[in-house]
C-alpha cells in the first residue's frame, strides 16, 4: 500500500499522474452547491460517456504510457450511474489510460447506496469511497436541502465501511446555522470512518443560499475547524490539511496532488485540468471545461498559460493548506524564479505575527494562521 504521503523534499512528478472525471448527473441539487451539476435524462449518460472515451483518448498521451497514479470519480454524483455505466466509464479510463496504481476514489450519495450497489463499486476497482454525509442531524440535512435523512446516511456510511474497500472517508460540512457540530463530529470519528473531510459551509455567488441571504459567522467557522481537530483528533483522526483529517495510512493521495500544484487530466464537463508548460516562459497550463451541452459537441476550455510568478502565487494558495506547508525548493525549481523574493515582505510580516513559519526549507501556516488561513493568504499574495 501506498504510504501517506512523499518524504519532504522530493519534488512533483514532471509528468501528469492524476486524473479527475467529472460526472455531472446529480439525483437533487443542492442549495449550497456551485459545481456543474444536472439531473440524468434519457439518452444524456449514454451521450456523455460516448464524449467521455474521446477526451480521454485526446489526453491520454499525457501521461507518456505510464498509468496514473489516482483516479477521482466526482461530481455530481457518480455513485448515480448504474453498474452499467460506472463499468463503461472505468473501462475507458482502464483500458485507454491504465488502473490507477495508488487510488481510485468514487464520491458516493447516500441515497444511491445499497449492499449490492456498494458491492459492485468494489468489484470494479474502486479502493477509497467518499461518503458525502454532510450531517447526522434531520434538521441540518433539511436545511442543506439534501434528499435524505440521518439514518439513510449512517446507513450508507456502515455499508462502505463493511464492503472490505480499502479506504472509507466522509464529508461533513460544519458552521451550519443551529448545528451542533460537536455531535456531527463524534458520531462520524465513533463510525469507523479512515478519513473525515470537514468542510465549514461556504456560500457562493450565484447559488440558492446566496440568492436567500444565507450568511456564516466567521467566529463559528473558527470555532468549527477547531472542534474538528479536537474531536476527530481524541479519536485518531489527526488533521493534515486544513479540512482533512485521517487515521494512518487514509490520507488522500489526490488530494495532495493539487495540494502540490502536480498535473492532472480533468475530464468531463466543468472540469478543470493543470499541465505541464509547453512554451518558454511557461511554467504550466490549465483549463475549465465548459458545460455539458457545449462539451457533448467537442468543445473544451481554452488554455491559459501559467507565467513562473502565477504558478508561485497559485502554489502559495493550495501549499498552505496541508498542516506541513509547501516545500519552497520545489516550488522555486519549478517556476524558474526564487519564491521567497516574490513573497516578500509581507512573508516576513506574517511570520512575525506569528501566523506563518519557516522551517527545514518549508513554509507553513501555525495552527493561529490555518484558523484564518484566506486572510493570511490574501495579504501574502
Amino acid at each position: 500500500m501506498a504510504t501517506d504521503a512523499a518524504p519532504a523534499g522530493v519534488p512533483p512528478s514532471d509528468t501528469v499522474r492524476h486524473v479527475y472525471v467529472h460526472v455531472p448527473f446529480c439525483p437533487t441539487i443542492c442549495p449550497f452547491c456551485d459545481f456543474h451539476v444536472l439531473e440524468r435524462r434519457a439518452g444524456l449518460v449514454e451521450a456523455y460517456l460516448d464524449e467521455l472515451a474521446r477526451e480521454t483518448e485526446e489526453l491520454a498521451p499525457l501521461l507518456a504510457g505510464s498509468p496514473p497514479s489516482t483516479i477521482y470519480l466526482g461530481g455530481g454524483t457518480p455513485s448515480h450511474l448504474r453498474e452499467a455505466e460506472l463499468a463503461r466509464l472505468l473501462g475507458i479510463l482502464h483500458t485507454t489510460l491504465g488502473p490507477a496504481v495508488d487510488e481510485t476514489t468514487l464520491e458516493v450519495h447516500p441515497s444511491t447506496a445499497s449492499p449490492d450497489r456498494v458491492a459492485d463499486w468494489v468489484g470494479l476497482g474502486v479502493d477509497r469511497l467518499s461518503v458525502g454525509l454532510q450531517s447526522t442531524q434531520d434538521d441540518v440535512l433539511r436545511f442543506l436541502g439534501r434528499p435524505h435523512d440521518a439514518a439513510t446516511g449512517l446507513r450508507a456510511l456502515e455499508l462502505a465501511l463493511g464492503s472490505g474497500v480499502r479506504s472509507v472517508s466522509v464529508d461533513l460540512i460544519t458552521a451550519v446555522p443551529g448545528q451542533d457540530a460537536r455531535l456531527d463530529l463524534e458520531r462520524v470519528a465513533a463510525s469507523g470512518a479512515h478519513h473525515v473531510s470537514a468542510y465549514t459551509l461556504t456560500v457562493e455567488p450565484g447559488t440558492p443560499f446566496h440568492r436567500a441571504g444565507v450568511e456564516v459567522d466567521p467566529d463559528d467557522e473558527g470555532e468549527a475547524l477547531r472542534l474538528a481537530s479536537e474531536v476527530l483528533g481524541a479519536a485518531g483522526l489527526e488533521r493534515y490539511e486544513v479540512s482533512s483529517h485521517a487515521r494512518p495510512g487514509h490520507r488522500s493521495h489526490h488530494n495532495r496532488a493539487y495540494w502540490r500544484s502536480d498535473w492532472w487530466l480533468g475530464l468531463g464537463p466543468g472540469a478543470a485540468a493543470h499541465h505541464p508548460g509547453t512554451a518558454e516562459a511557461e511554467v504550466a497550463r490549465r483549463r475549465t471545461n465548459p458545460p455539458l451541452d457545449r462539451w457533448l459537441t467537442g468543445e473544451r476550455g481554452e488554455w491559459t498559460s501559467v507565467d513562473p510568478e502565477d504558478f508561485v502565487r497559485t502554489a502559495v494558495l493550495a501549499g498552505l493548506r496541508p498542516v506541513d506547508g509547501m516545500d519552497l525548493a520545489a516550488v522555486s525549481s519549478r517556476a524558474g524564479i526564487d519564491a521567497l523574493r516574490l513573497l516578500e515582505p509581507a512573508l516576513s510580516d506574517l511570520v512575525e505575527r506569528g501566523l506563518l513559519e519557516r522551517h527545514d526549507g518549508r513554509l507553513r501556516a501555525t495552527e493561529s494562521g490555518r484558523l484564518i488561513l484566506d486572510q493570511v493568504t490574501a495579504q501574502l499574495l
